[in-house]
């Protein structure tokens, strides 16, 4: 009788590793109804499913929950993505929700995941197909709705960077039916008649289906073909389209396209500025200082032999003037390769060169650099810039060195 005793938490955390290692538990797909739904000032989301016999404790924690693209409302029939277990202190078994779906929308889940597998073994998302962004282009091709926020976002933000940049919109829908076709006709058009150096294809976020016409066949094909480079920029952080991976570049929001694919034209011209202010000012202290050594020299000549001042005048003022032209002209040449090494040095210190020497930044939610792994937890989504990009990651352990 005594092997069978066991107390409370005892009995808890066993089953809990029962269900734990139980592989069908792990990865499970629950439709029902919800219920109780209350979101917290956590972030962290608590509901029940429910059917016409039996209901369902389930919790979705803050860092899966921004990613939703509804807000559930009770009543809904939806599609819960999860892993069952129990918790401990209460001793209940509940769903751990890593993403809600309404109904119906799994069936284009599995389209996705089938049409990704199929593009992906044909090659088109490799690495290697990918083509770089020109790095200062005349002309930006838009292919997006002429009404929607992202056309203005796009337009706004190029034309801060660059004034005399070249803009041109061709009008497409961007959902429902036929989107598809005329994106994929768009791009076309712009590689027959090469229009433009770069090309944005996107729009705004959305829910699945309406971003689905950038996950069709059509539309993926057309951007992998394109001779001219393409930005995607559909949606925003959470949303990944196929034309995403498809594409030579993938933007996280419209306005992110406009800035990979337009030159800051000002903030280089600022720069060269800043460069050329402090060349003149390191020639002419230069200059003056050479200018009062000369005087020195020329008066202490004067007083040692004055006699031969006023005999070899014209001589002397035409040797002093050559001297001097030759000194400036060394003088130049020494700050045109100051200059040259100033800029290397600027190059050197710039955070993009340390990111292209294999390096990264990693980024919360809120922009705060991750420095320590107290400053993280289990769910939370992280945002690494690399040399070519971000990624977007979520933390699964965190492990102290």
């Amino acid at each position: 009788m005594t092997d069978n005793t066991f107390t409370v938490s005892e009995i808890n955390n066993y089953i809990k590793s029962l269900l734990d290692n139980e592989i069908n538990l792990r990865n499970v797909q629950i439709v029902g109804e919800i219920s109780n739904f209350k979101r917290y000032p956590s972030g962290h989301c608590y509901f029940t499913l429910k059917d016409g016999g039996a209901v369902l404790k389930c919790v979705m924690f803050r860092g899966k929950a921004m990613s939703m693209r509804f807000e559930p409302q009770n009543g809904d029939t939806v599609i819960a993505f999860g892993r069952i277990t129990v918790y401990e202190r209460d001793g209940v078994y509940q769903l751990y929700t890593d993403m809600l779906l309404p109904q119906g929308v799994g069936d284009l889940m599995v389209a996705y995941e089938k049409l990704k597998a199929k593009l992906e073994a044909e090659g088109l998302f490799a690495t290697e197909r990918k083509q770089l962004l020109p790095v200062n282009p005349k002309t930006v091709g838009i292919i997006t709705s002429p009404v929607g926020a992202a056309v203005r976002d796009i337009i706004t933000v190029s034309r801060r960077r660059n004034k005399g940049i070249k803009l041109l919109l061709y009008p497409v829908k961007v959902q429902g039916e036929g989107a598809a076709s005329e994106i994929a006709r768009a791009i076309q058009f712009f590689n027959k008649h090469n229009l433009a150096d770069v090309l944005i294809v996107g729009r705004g976020g959305g829910s699945i289906e309406e971003l689905w016409a950038f996950n069709e066949e059509q539309t993926v094909r057309a951007v992998a073909a394109s001779v001219i480079p393409i930005i995607s920029a559909v949606g925003h952080e959470t949303d990944f389209t196929l034309c995403d991976f498809a594409a030579d570049k993938r933007a996280a929001t419209p306005s992110q396209a406009a800035e990979l694919a337009v030159a800051d034209a000002e903030g280089y011209i600022l720069q060269i500025e800043n460069l050329q202010r402090r060349c003149r000012h390191l020639m002419q202290t230069r200059f003056e200082q050479e200018e009062y050594r000369l005087d020195r020299l020329s008066n202490s000549w004067v007083l040692k032999d004055p006699e031969r001042l006023f005999a070899d005048r014209a001589l002397r003022t035409d040797a002093a003037y050559n001297k001097l032209v030759n000194h400036m002209e060394g003088l130049l040449r020494q700050c045109s390769h100051k200059f040259e090494l100033q800029a290397a040095r600027l190059d050197n210190l710039s955070p993009l060169a340390v990111l292209a020497r294999g390096y990264s930044v990693t980024q919360k939610e809120d922009y705060r650099v991750v420095t320590s792994v107290e400053q993280v937890r289990w769910g939370e989504e992280l945002v690494t810039t690399v040399a070519d990009g971000k990624i977007v990651s979520v933390v699964q352990s965190v492990e102290e060195g």
